[in-house]
């Protein structure tokens, strides 16, 4: 689908160092997932996630904790604590949030 397409060139921008062409196919694909399945699905959460980790690549410590926080509620609620995506953004979280506090 569209939206993965868009995930998938995000990711391969990211990968290769390109945070800033990054972007756009990551915001899009939000864009497209929160249309199409609405605000609480988990590939929206998955979007959200993939913000996020940009984000703190960027150095934008803040807004990777905002995002990942949209992305590990949908997670918890919609695929539960166990699940292992939900343990990732969970586990995500905690790595970001020490960065903001050191």
């Amino acid at each position: 689908d569209t939206a993965r397409s868009l995930n998938n060139l995000g990711y391969l921008l990211q990968a290769m160092g390109d945070l800033p062409a990054a972007r756009p196919f990551y915001e899009r694909a939000l864009v497209i997932r929160e249309k199409a399945l609405g605000p609480h699905h988990p590939d929206t959460a998955l979007s959200l996630n993939n913000l996020a980790v940009l984000a703190y690549y960027e150095g934008d410590f803040a807004e990777s904790a905002r995002l990942m926080r949209q992305a590990l509620a949908i997670r918890e609620k919609r695929l539960g604590p166990a699940h292992p995506d939900t343990i990732s953004s969970r586990e995500s979280l905690a790595v970001i949030e020490a960065k903001l506090s050191s």
